[in-house]
């Protein structure tokens, strides 16, 4: 049985066909369990189904009769059948017709979801963290029919912490955007868990003081738009905060791989340690706000290829500040254990598991 599973961003698209045996049980695909991949650039495809062309002219495999597609996309899904992302150039709708031209692959019945719901179908399995800081209970109850998937995700402890059994879990990731979902237990035996996402990437962003208020208008002079979580948590945050403390523009990986090494063109970067503690506060504070505003005490999974990619992102003493900083609720975000998904296919593997759990797979 066969699921193709895409995980569209604004910067990569990822696909993958998975191959795995009782999907329609609840069984979840391993990565032994995937048959053929893909990745593109996400930019350098005029259209949706331009995207799809060239990915099947890059592995005709892709679409070598799966059962289901599953497309996770970085944008507000409408009606199950259209999506238009901020972050991208074009929107994706299912009922265009270029989608039926000459020379476009066959599209099996698909199931279209917002990227971060497939984020957090992914948090359901994680494996046992690479780093353990100290045993933390499962996140969701045990599904029937669903086997431990110690090859599924690499996992991370960055705060310790005591989950609420039957609590919401956060999911909140930066990339080329800020994305944000809520996992919440399943209602039922038997039932999929249910997966909210959410826009608040694009709510405005909380600054504190008046170094931080300079930062945000050197945001709004140099982009031109209202100063949101998007452009503070995300790869072009991390470009923008370099370049307000350094003065230098360089790219969100260029910036990562100095963050990593601490040094630039020239030797040790001074500036360095203040745009990785700035970024790390601002990450934490970001994290802090979305448990609190949705009762989040199951846990926090940060995802997204930001913190991945630099984990000391979130591993620096700054965020774990920024988290359980509260005049009202520290004791209560104390309890909040937070983990960081280290894989890269986590939106592939994600959705794969919800087609599993709620498609038409017979």
């Amino acid at each position: 049985m066969r699921v193709l599973a895409a995980d569209i961003g604004g910067t990569n698209s990822r696909f993958a066909l998975y191959e795995a045996d009782g999907l329609a049980r609840g069984h979840v695909p391993r990565q032994r369990d995937r048959l053929c991949r893909v990745r593109l650039s996400t930019t350098d495809a005029a259209s949706f189904a331009d995207l799809m062309r060239r990915a099947a002219a890059e592995e005709p495999g892709l679409f070598s009769s799966p059962a289901l597609l599953v497309l996770a996309v970085a944008g507000p899904v409408r009606g199950r059948r259209r999506c238009t992302p901020p972050n991208i150039p074009w929107a994706v709708d299912l009922d265009d017709p270029a989608l039926l031209a000459p020379g476009m692959p066959p599209l099996p019945p698909v199931l279209l979801i917002n990227d971060f719901v497939a984020q957090a179908y992914a948090c359901l399995r994680p494996a046992t963290p690479v780093t353990p800081v100290a045993p933390v209970a499962p996140v969701v109850p045990d599904m029937p029919d669903m086997p431990d998937m110690p090859d599924m995700l690499d996992m991370l402890d960055v705060l310790d912490g005591h989950p609420v059994p039957d609590a919401p879990t956060a999911v909140v990731g930066a990339g080329t955007g800020l994305g944000k979902c809520l996992l919440l237990p399943p209602s039922g035996v038997g039932m999929p868990p249910r997966a909210l996402p959410s826009e608040g990437g694009h709510a405005l962003f909380p600054f504190t003081d008046e170094r931080e208020m300079a930062f945000a208008a050197f945001i709004r002079a140099h982009t031109g738009r209202q100063v949101i979580g998007d452009l503070v948590v995300s790869g072009p945050g991390l470009r923008l905060l370099h370049a307000f403390h350094t003065g230098q523009w360089l790219e969100p990986a260029e910036v990562a791989a100095r963050l990593t090494t601490g040094k630039g063109d020239a030797g040790p970067d001074h500036a360095l340690p203040q745009v990785l503690s700035w970024f790390a506060r601002f990450y934490g504070r970001v994290c802090r706000d979305y448990v609190l505003e949705t009762l989040a005490l199951g846990g926090l999974f940060i995802t997204g290829g930001v913190a991945a990619a630099t984990p000391a992102l979130v591993m620096h003493p700054a965020f774990a500040d920024a988290f359980r900083q509260g005049d009202t609720h520290a004791e209560l975000l104390r309890g909040v254990p937070v983990r960081l998904v280290r894989s890269p296919d986590a939106g592939l593997l994600g959705a794969a598991l919800y087609g599993a759990l709620n498609g038409p797979v017979a």
